[in-house]
This record gives structure tokens, sequence and C-alpha cells, in this order.
């Protein structure tokens, strides 16, 4: 039986493990994954507070892959068409201390409404921006005028698409880069536009255009709201696990180790021995103990950077790319509220009348804050009472180790609802019940330094045959949920047919049927 080795307990690890140990493969395989947390699902982890759950980064379960979509309704099945709030509220399940947990016993998806705005000089646009009314209105006549010319501008003249800017002001004009874009994305990456490559762009917002919006708007004055493709940005409605995305990765997991699959947490891999053109043996740590594990396959979700600098015999020139690709962390905290200062002008009937929204992009510059995530919205049991509080989550960019990164949880706080306040969401800090924060670590693989010289490194870990690499961090890309689970597919793919070439992992999200937004 052959053996295999994943690093990582994520959406990529977790796929992988699970694809691997299914009955019908043969032969089977002795699987092991090791992860260097004491939680499953990485990113797309749910974390616990005090009856409330917090959803790190804002998952939406949508996918342009059939395989995935199947994947996840093996898992956990949807549950019927979209259902207001007030109707959800019918619980089977009930959050209480010592109770049987409900993401167990519960495992369902709810079909939720997709609505992401920004928050801009305190108006709400809609995200993708769109052309309509209430964009004019907030807008002003002139500077609507300015944004159309500004976009006719960029249409007649393209820029070289040599940086993420460009990019966007390609596809925008000038003047709604600069409402819109500029200042999230400087947020978010802590580098000017200019600075980044066009690469993030065609990865996460290719097809999403000025002429995209206007295409959908006319696709939805047809009978039956048209047939055609639609821009996954576009998209208005998605699946999302009754108690957030760490549902179904905890339940996954489950399935993984009832086939027979081994998980250990708290595995921090700090060695990978390789000969030959193969990795040998890999090294790893748990409760201050070294241990070696030696297999056929190893699968690495792992960030680059590690994985290289555990690695023998590296040469130079690639040891200095690999510890220069840059990443984003970030903090979330976590304010449970009595109400918010927002005012829900929508048709959408959501509980408290709260705005309808599952996460608002801040774009003023006069705050730090990048984005605020509004769970009731995401799903009602993600909150211990939604009938009369809102737990919210509130994004801050940030790099370990920075004077951000260093702060308490009560600056945190402090700092956070300063922001709320002189923004209009929250009336003061007595509207504050509860607070938790949420440190991540290597969160945004980001696109500048090093990463211009990433193919070479990936040429180089290409050589060792029996070595896999998937995932966000493990390919050093910004993947969505759904990419990282195509690059489990396609590795398991590989180990079945003994095949050596990694060229199908590598070009996962490459191509225009695999983009998402932000």
């Amino acid at each position: 039986m052959e053996k295999v080795v994943i690093i990582g307990a994520g959406p990529a690890g977790i796929t992988a493990g699970y694809e691997l140990m299914k009955p019908t493969n043969t032969p089977p395989y002795d699987v092991l994954i090791l992860e260097a947390s004491d939680q499953i699902g990485g990113i797309s982890r749910t974390v616990r507070h005090n009856g409330n759950r917090m959803d790190i980064g804002g998952h939406r379960f949508f996918s342009k892959d059939q395989q995935v979509l199947d994947w996840w309704d093996e898992i956990m099945p949807k549950q019927g068409s979209p259902a207001m709030d007030d109707r959800l509220l019918g619980r089977d399940v009930k959050l209480t201390p010592g109770g049987p947990d409900p993401d167990q016993v519960d495992r369902v998806m709810l079909t939720r409404n997709r609505v992401s705005r920004i928050y801009y000089r305190k108006k709400f646009f809609d995200y993708p921006v769109k052309m309509n009314w209430n964009t004019i209105k907030n807008m002003g006549f002139l500077t609507t005028a300015n944004a159309g010319f500004s976009y006719i501008a960029s249409a007649v003249h393209k820029l070289p698409e040599d940086s993420l800017e460009n990019f966007y002001i390609n596809r925008f004009g000038r003047k709604l880069y600069s409402m819109f874009f500029e200042s999230y994305t400087e947020k978010l990456w802590g580098r000017q536009p200019n600075a980044i490559s066009a690469d993030w762009g065609a990865q996460r917002v290719k097809g999403l255009s000025v002429v995209a919006i206007i295409k959908d708007i006319f696709r939805k004055m047809l009978p039956g709201g048209g047939s055609g493709k639609v821009e996954t940005s576009l998209i208005e409605e998605f699946q999302y696990p009754k108690y957030g995305p760490g549902q179904l990765w905890e339940a996954a997991a489950d399935e993984f180790v009832r086939m027979g699959g081994v998980i250990r947490m708290g595995c921090n891999v700090v060695q990978i021995h390789t000969s030959g053109g193969a990795v040998t043996e890999l090294v790893y740590e748990q409760d201050g103990q070294r241990h070696t594990v030696k297999a056929d396959h190893f699968i690495s979700s792992m960030p680059l950077k590690d994985l290289v600098a555990g690695m023998n015999d590296v040469p130079d020139n690639i040891q200095r790319i690999a510890q220069g690709l840059p990443y984003r962390d970030f903090v979330t905290v976590g304010l449970c509220v009595k109400k918010l200062g927002l005012k829900n002008e929508t048709k959408l009937k959501t509980l408290q009348n709260i705005v309808p929204d599952c996460w608002i992009y801040v774009q003023d510059v006069g705050v730090k804050l990048g984005r605020i995530q509004i769970f009731n919205n995401w799903s009602p049991y993600m909150v211990a009472r939604p009938e009369d509080t809102v737990w919210i989550g509130l994004e801050y960019f940030c790099d370990e180790g920075d004077q951000y990164w260093n702060m308490s949880q009560d600056q945190w706080v402090d700092f956070a609802v300063r922001e709320l306040v002189s923004m209009g969401v929250l009336s003061g800090p007595e509207d504050v019940l509860d607070s938790h924060k949420e440190s991540v670590k290597k969160a945004y693989p980001a696109y500048f330094d090093t990463y211009y010289e990433i193919d070479k490194l990936i040429d180089y870990l290409n050589t060792f045959k029996n070595l896999y690499c998937v995932g966000r961090n493990g390919q050093h890309r910004y993947n969505n949920m759904d990419h990282s689970m195509v690059t489990a597919f396609e590795t398991v793919k590989n180990i079945r047919a003994g095949t050596s070439d990694k060229q199908n992992i590598w070009n996962v999200n490459t191509e225009e049927a695999y983009h998402e937004e932000k």
C-alpha cells in the first residue's frame, strides 16, 4: 500500500486526503495529514466565541467547476431555495453550553443572497459598481460624467498591463479606479497598486469590467433573466454551511478519518529530506518532540517560503526567491453589538432590518479598516442571539510583527470602535457587548518582490517527482477555496495515474474559467 503524507488540513489538504481514501480507489492508500495548528480548515475555519461564530475571511460556496459543486453536496447537502432570516430561525439545535455540537448533527448548506457593497464617504455603492440611479445619485452628475469620459479614454488608449494599477484602469477608467480600487488595494497589500503584478487582477477579477457589468444589466432585462455566461463577481446567490465554512471541512475531515485516514494536529513540519529527484522523508515537531515519517508521495499546502526553507541542498538562487516571497497578514476583530448605525434602504428583508450585506468594502482612506463582515447575513446560526444582537467581523490588513499586529485585544477593540464611530457604523462604545480578536499569518500570498521570479522556483520544485504543491499558500497563488480544491483533485489524479508532470496542477486558476473576485 502506497503511503501519502499531506502537509496542512485546509481545503486543499482535506480534499486530497478525502479523495485518496475513497473506497473506489485501487490500489488503496495509507494517508496521513499533518496540521500545524489545532483547527481544521486553515483560513476557511470557523472560530467559536461565546456562542458566536466567526468566518475568517468570508467564504462564499460558489464554483463554476461541477466536480467541486458535487463534492460539497456529497459532504453537506443543500437546503432548498433562498429563505428569509426569520424563516431560518426555526432551529432544531440550540447553541447551548454542554449541549450537542450542531456542526456534527445538523450538516446542511443554506442558499444565501449575495450582497456586498462599497462604503465610501458614508454612502453605499454596489459592488461591482453598477451603472444605475443609486450610483449616479451618490457620485453626482459631474463625477459620473467624469467617470464615463475617463472610461472612454481608457478604452481608446490601453495601458500596458505591467501592473495591477494599469490592469484596473484598462477595465474601469482612471476615475473609477481612484474611487473604488486604489485605496482598498493599498490597504490590502500595503503597497501602491503600480508596484503589484497584474497577475493578481488576472486571477481575481479577470472577465469583470464596465463592459461585463453593462452586459449583465441587459441580460437581466431578458425573459427569465437571460441564460448566458455570468461573471462570478456578478452571481447573486451562493451556498453557505449552516454553522460556517469550518463546519464543512470538519465534516469532511471526520469522513476522511472514518475511511481510515489519520490526522495529527499540532504538527509543524520543519525538514524535508530529498535525494535522487524525490522527497524521501520529512521531520515534524509535536509537543516539543521531533518525528520522522517516510512516504511514497508528499502533498504540501504549507507556504512555499517555509517548504523550501526546510529542504536540503537547495541552490542559493532558489533559496533567495523563496525567502523573498511576500505575504500579507491580517487581524479580524469580532464585535457583538446592540445595533448598527447603518440604515437598510434596500428591498431585502433582514432580521432587525439591518443592512443585508455579507461584507462591506471600506474605501475611505481616513480609516485603516478594510472590510466589515456581518455574520447575521452569512447565516443567523452563526449568532447566539440574532434576534437582538449583530455580530460583525472587522478585517485589518497588516504585516506580522508590525505595530498593528502586536496590539493587544483591548487596543484593537478600542481602535476598531473609534473607527466605526467615525464612519457612522456605531453610535458609541456603549453599543459593544462582547469582542474577540483573531490574528492570521500568511493569509494572502502577495504579488511583488521575488514573486516576479516564481517560475524559476516552480520549475525547481517540479524536479521532485513525488512532491505536489497545492492550495493557496502551497502555490503562492491567491486562490479561492474551490481553486484550492481543484489543485487537490488534479494531484490525486496524477498520483493515481503515476504521472510526474505537474503542469495540470499549476494551471488551476490561470484560465478564464477559474476566476472569482476577492
